[in-house]
């Protein structure tokens, strides 16, 4: 082996899933937000960031590719019978070369490229780190109780010790502590990612509905990384109903974005 194969920098690649059958908001990839697609407004903030060599999206409607396609983005299509965007992920890389894998939202118009970079790192620093993932601070007590903060608790070297709906830590003593929410941005190496996908389902992760303890309960790391980005209310929402959209709609007017 050369010393050059020791020096050559991972390629890494950015995929957005998108499917146009969504249950709450069908079609939502393609739903104006200001004006512009939610695909698009996706697709142009994760090309700013630097720490991507491409960004692709996986689809599996003709008319995504289109929206895609003509704002000159690349489109890898797939199967529509993915059970989960894992899957659509692993179906994609297998026609791309790439070393390191980003999961991108397709449903965060507003994620911060920077929080890319932060998820990305722990895996050009570890070789042998097979996944990473972000986390913050729950700013909000009422969030402790909603189900869909999914909330998660890390060990000292800051890897994955559970992921749960429910609340943890639970307070019993009154010990100063954050309570963490989990950021769905996910960074894995091509071939961990391919037998992520050939695992099968596991009873934590179907209790809970959360496909990240798969990995858990496979008995693999799992990288947490506190995420630097600030204003999570808006660079970690999620559109998933149409109230969404008059929402994120409304944040870029608060923000003087539109």
């Amino acid at each position: 082996m050369t010393q050059d194969h020791h020096t050559k920098k991972p390629k890494v690649i950015g995929i957005i899933p998108a499917r146009y059958g969504s249950t709450r908001l069908p079609g939502k990839a393609l739903r104006l937000i200001a004006g512009k697609p939610m695909i698009q407004r996706v697709l142009e903030r994760c090309l700013t960031a630097r720490s991507l060599d491409s960004v692709w999206v996986a689809t599996d409607d003709e008319r995504i590719a289109r929206a895609v396609e003509d704002i000159g983005g690349r489109v890898i299509m797939t199967s529509p019978h993915h059970p989960s965007g894992t899957d659509r992920l692993a179906e994609a890389v297998a026609k791309i070369e790439a070393d390191i894998v980003v999961n991108l939202q397709g449903d965060q118009p507003f994620l911060d490229a920077e929080m890319i970079a932060e998820a990305v790192q722990p895996l050009l620093d570890d070789p042998a780190l097979p996944m990473a993932t972000l986390m913050h601070p729950v700013a909000r007590p009422e969030d402790y109780a909603n189900l869909a903060v999914v909330k998660v608790v890390v060990d000292r070297a800051g890897n994955a010790l559970y992921f749960s709906r429910s609340l943890i830590p639970y307070p019993r003593q009154d010990v100063p502590h954050h309570v963490f929410e989990h950021v769905g941005l996910y960074v894995y190496r091509r071939d961990f990612l391919l037998t992520l996908a050939s695992l099968s389902p596991t009873p934590l992760e179907q209790i809970e509905s959360l496909e990240q303890l798969r990995v858990l309960e496979h008995g693999y790391k799992l990288r947490v990384i506190e995420t630097c980005a600030r204003d999570h209310e808006f660079t970690g929402f999620s559109v998933d109903t149409a109230e969404d959209v008059e929402r994120a709609e409304q944040m870029l007017r608060e923000r003087g974005l539109t």
